[in-house]
């Protein structure tokens, strides 16, 4: 009897383990979450255990996992504009399950910002991070009509412009080249078409654009101000549809399908703009010929090779040509090429490669035979230069638990810099100058955590390493130091072979972010990130032009260095109406290029002479309300901030004003849906006045007044105030099954603004002894603009 007791007490013992152990297994479920009706991969999906706070959310293809106990759970997949879809799961063992999330109509009425409650800022842990997509930016005022990408970041706190017309952004105080611009992963050098006004992405091809200014996840370097992340479409690969407008300024196709239903797919997208063919009967005499125009193609593939394995390939090629008749041409563009292979090891374990290239080009071309007389001989002169770069990217995620994930990765990007290339043609004598080209090798190492201990809590931190090699073949050049501010004198060269190490340099970059959550709807953030630029853009005028010179960091010019701090506060309302958020940083940066006066950076072999490393700092408060749902909807941004700079030998070495310095900058956002079938918006934005240096005092020699500054002071004054007002009017024709059109008519600078993009001092035309200043404007009255849009 005893015995059986023991017998029975031990397989109790046994079976009460075998429970324990079984109650303390846990497994992953995991899968990819697409849009029901295209197919497409769905970004930010909140993925969560019904009723808990355990959850995650998807990836930038899609993919996710989740962790959780053995047993029955019901998993909630949601995302505003889409109806909530709960899944009932038994875990037994690991577990792969892929949705697809039907589109709700009765909320996409309402939304005009994507987002959902995982995804709101308040419970995230990422700092300084604006996410749009193309339904929001497409209810936004245009300009001639048109969706522009650029256009709509420019509404964000922290973000601006030098002006109308201005290629590249600013953000919180950093140059335009200090932006990381990528498209499906390839870095883009030149953002805009026709001289700033649109830019390069065509909306019809775009799924998705992150702007981070702060806080940088590890995986990002290469830049330090911000990082533009914009996804293509993979293409609809459930049915075959095509979308295009035809606008006032020029038309646009897109078509897009399955090659395989579910399992493939492609995108083609192409614009061209026909300015001057409608100018063309108007210009007369040597402007005849004059040519504005630019197109652009993008095209994307993607195959589901199986379960594990997805493969995408995309492209870019664009160009843009502006000439005044025959006597003066310029063209520039980009091209891109992207191949990506996700891959999934285990339900925890997602790999992305990525090898990109990318190559921009541009050209000036002067031809003044149309001045020359009989017998002499004509005069051409053609400058051109390029840059391209060959990288590759594996980046890997593991996701531990619900608690825990860790992101690591590699990176490589080899530069080709072709500074520029002079052909002079005189007669028959024909003479070239030719830079010597540039090679750099970047390569870094990144690790990051990503750890939510609790609902209230979390943390991401991380390092990067990152190092720049400046390679030959070429020639390195040494210079003297002498006076500051003038320019250096060669004091020796040494030549290098192919892919000799000429200088190298190598940078740790710690990253860190935290959430705390004061409650559900009020959380305290905070961030510091180190970022290290090896590449510059040089540019004497106050907007960088698509003829400025990109070179490496070299022996003579180190890497930019950048170090940001920040510290932000949300509130997401409880019905999810409105958020308010407020964000103040510092950001300290060393090595940033400045020139002596009068430098000289065309086809200049011994440009280094005339440049020089300067200390820069930028510091501001970020306010921004938006109003998510109902009838009227948008958001107030409003960023007080100060970008100053200190050069040794410059303004007496004493801190000056940035040149895209802005005091205040405030933008409204307002959107207001008059019916199921018509919408309004209005878009006002005001700015302080970019620095400028003007002439203070002059001197008379011989009846000539020769302006200068007898203070020695760079930007000693402000251009005035800007300001203006757009508008928009969308309005949707009949809904057919499978025609779906609408007409949207917009008016740029609605009162007629003549914002000065500089001002520059003349003699009067009627007395010489006077001087004037003049307000040079690009965009001086009011632009109407009527496009329709539409899809089948």
């Amino acid at each position: 009897m005893k015995t059986r007791l023991l017998m029975l007490l031990g397989v109790c013992l046994l079976l009460m383990q075998v429970t324990y152990v079984h109650a303390q297994q846990k497994y992953t479920v995991s899968g990819y979450v697409k849009d029901q009706q295209n197919g497409e991969s769905l970004i930010g999906i909140s993925v969560s255990k019904s009723g808990t706070s355990l959850g995650t959310v998807t990836n930038e293809y899609g993919f996710y996992s989740l962790t959780l106990p053995a047993g029955d759970h019901d998993i909630q997949f949601s995302y505003i504009g889409y109806a909530p879809t709960k899944m009932h799961v038994s875990l037994k063992g690991n577990k792969t399950l892929d949705i697809k999330l039907e589109k709700s109509s009765s909320q996409l009425s309402t939304v005009t910002v994507t987002g959902n409650k995982q995804e709101k800022a308040v419970n995230t842990l990422t700092t300084s991070l604006n996410r749009l997509d193309i339904a929001q930016m497409k209810k936004m005022p245009t300009f001639m009509g048109e969706v522009d990408v650029l256009r709509s970041i420019q509404t964000l706190p922290g973000v601006n412009t030098v002006g109308e017309g201005a290629s590249g952004f600013n953000v919180r105080g950093g140059a335009a080249d200090e932006n990381l611009i990528l498209l499906d992963e390839a870095p883009v050098y030149n953002s805009t078409h026709m001289l700033g006004f649109f830019s390069v992405f065509n909306p019809d091809a775009v799924k998705s654009i992150n702007l981070i200014k702060g806080g940088f996840p590890a995986e990002y370097g290469g830049r330090t101000s911000s990082v533009l992340d914009i996804r293509m479409k993979d293409g609809n690969n459930q049915k075959f549809n095509v979308n295009g407008g035809i606008s006032n300024v020029f038309s646009r196709l897109s078509l897009e399908g399955p090659i395989k239903k579910d399992e493939s797919s492609f995108i083609i997208a192409a614009r061209r703009s026909y300015i001057d063919i409608l100018m063309k009967p108007f210009l007369k005499g040597d402007m005849k010929d004059t040519k504005l125009n630019f197109y652009d193609l993008t095209g994307k593939v993607n195959f589901k090779l199986n379960k594990n394995n997805t493969l995408f390939a995309s492209g870019y090629l664009g160009r843009d040509v502006f000439g005044f008749g025959t006597q003066v041409n310029m063209n520039w563009g980009n091209k891109t090429a992207t191949v990506r292979w996700n891959h999934v090891f285990t339900n925890k374990t997602f790999l992305n490669l990525t090898t990109f290239y990318s190559n921009y080009d541009y050209s000036l071309d002067f031809n003044n035979e149309s001045d020359k007389g009989a017998g002499e001989a004509s005069q051409r002169y053609k400058w051109t230069s390029n840059i391209i770069n060959y990288g590759v990217k594996p980046a890997f995620t593991y996701y531990i638990n619900t608690q825990n994930s860790v992101h690591f990765g590699l990176q490589g990007i080899y530069y080709t810099f072709k500074p520029g290339t002079g052909t002079g043609i005189e007669g028959d004598e024909t003479s070239v100058k030719q830079l010597t080209q540039q090679h750099g090798l970047e390569a870094a190492a990144y690790l990051d955590h990503e750890w939510k201990p609790s609902s209230k809590f979390g943390v991401q931190y991380g390092v990067r390493l990152s190092s720049y090699q400046y390679l030959g073949k070429g020639t390195a050049y040494y210079y003297n130091d002498t006076t500051p501010g003038i320019r250096r004198t060669l004091t020796g060269t040494k030549e290098y072979g192919a892919n000799e190490v000429i200088k190298a340099y190598a940078y740790l970059e710690p990253r860190a972010t935290a959430r705390y959550a004061i409650s559900p709807n009020h959380a305290l953030k905070a961030s510091y990130a180190r970022t290290t630029q090896f590449m510059h853009q040089l540019s004497n005028t106050a907007s960088p032009t698509p003829l400025d010179i990109w070179t490496p960091s070299t022996n003579n010019i180190k890497p930019q260095v950048a170090d940001q701090y920040t510290l932000g506060y949300v509130y997401d309302a409880p019905s999810n109406v409105f958020e308010i958020s407020a964000e103040a940083f510092y950001k300290n940066m060393e090595n940033q290029l400045d020139y002596i006066d009068n430098a000289n950076l065309q086809l200049n072999q011994q440009i280094e002479g005339d440049l020089l490393q300067s200390h820069s700092r930028s510091y501001g408060l970020e306010l921004m309300a938006k109003k998510e749902l109902g009838k009227t909807t948008g958001w107030i941004s409003y960023t007080l901030s100060r970008s100053e700079r200190q050069t040794t030998g410059i303004s007496k070495d004493e801190w000056f004003l940035n040149r895209y310095d802005r005091t205040h900058n405030l933008n409204l956002v307002v959107t207001r849906e008059l019916s199921k079938r018509t919408s309004l918006s209005a878009n006002w934005v005001y700015a302080s006045g970019t620095p400028a240096t003007f002439a203070d005092s002059r001197l008379e020699f011989q009846d000539w007044d020769i302006p200068y500054n007898s203070t020695d002071k760079r930007n000693n004054y402000r251009l005035p105030s800007f300001h203006r007002l757009d508008m928009s009017l969308t309005v949707k024709g009949k809904q057919l099954k499978r025609w779906k059109g609408e007409w949207v008519f917009s008016l740029y600078n609605v009162y007629g603004r003549r914002n000065a993009y500089t001002i520059y001092f003349r003699q009067n035309e009627d007395d010489a002894s006077k001087k004037e200043a003049v307000r040079l404007s690009i965009i001086g009255s009011i632009i109407p603009g009527i496009t329709y849009n539409f899809i089948f």
